[in-house]
């Protein structure tokens, strides 16, 4: 995966995420296929209600790298 490169940015992590969701700034939300059930799900369901795109990636590893952190991210989000 390559790296995200978003107009305004992007968020990394659930809360922020979560967070960019319920405010309506996000184009699009990305998550990893090995995130937490729990946070997946709660992530998934948020995305669909708000109807943005969820492009799913393999691994919370491949996720971090491609927003630039040096740890492991459940999801990430492009700003608008």
């Amino acid at each position: 995966m390559e790296r995200l490169n978003g107009g305004s940015g992007i968020v990394a992590g659930s809360r922020q995420v979560l967070r960019a969701i319920k405010a309506g700034t996000l184009s699009t939300v990305y998550l990893a296929n090995d995130a937490d059930t729990y946070i997946f799900q709660q992530i998934l369901r948020a995305a669909e209600q708000a109807n943005l795109p969820v492009v799913r990636v393999q691994t919370m590893k491949e996720l971090g790298k491609a927003c630039n952190v040096d740890v492991a991210t459940a999801t990430a989000g492009i700003l608008r």
